[in-house]
């Protein structure tokens, strides 16, 4: 890189600055060499090679996933799979769907007005009778209150 000349610099007229030319044959030079490189390794990457698989006939079995859907409503009345059933019953049930295989996803509807309290408890109840998966069902057309963001 240029600074400044190598002349004189008490000549008249001649101030000591640097020069503020660029000098660009380096970064040439790295792009000239890259260049080159990916001309280079460009085929490589497109060429494979040729094998001949086996030809064989199936029908995929697209396996959904089972779940079981826990409602609660604001009085607090437990619905599984839309039948209604006692608290008393709900550990017993979670414990027979953890046991199943697969394991189903629990998931968890609960009514706008139900106690954090009761959701917490079915959550609890869910996680120490094994069960893995685990979501809450919302309602996604309904607009958000006023003040939340």
């Amino acid at each position: 890189m240029a600074f400044g000349n190598f002349q004189d610099q008490s000549g008249a007229g001649q101030h000591s600055q640097p020069m503020a030319e660029i000098n660009t044959t380096p970064l040439v030079d790295v792009m000239l060499v890259l260049l080159v490189i990916f001309i280079v390794t460009a085929p490589l990457l497109t060429h494979g090679i040729s094998i001949d698989l086996p030809k064989a006939q199936s029908s995929a079995a697209p396996e959904e996933p089972r779940t079981v859907t826990l409602s609660v409503d604001s009085a607090g009345k437990l619905f599984w799979n839309d039948q209604p059933i006692r608290v008393a019953d709900l550990q017993a049930r979670l414990v027979a769907a953890a046991r199943s295989s697969p394991q189903p996803e629990l998931h968890l509807r609960a009514d706008l007005n139900t106690r954090y309290q009761t959701l917490a408890e079915i959550m609890a109840m869910a996680r120490n009778a094994g069960l893995n998966s685990m979501g809450f069902v919302t309602d996604p057309n309904v607009p958000a209150p006023s003040g939340a963001p």
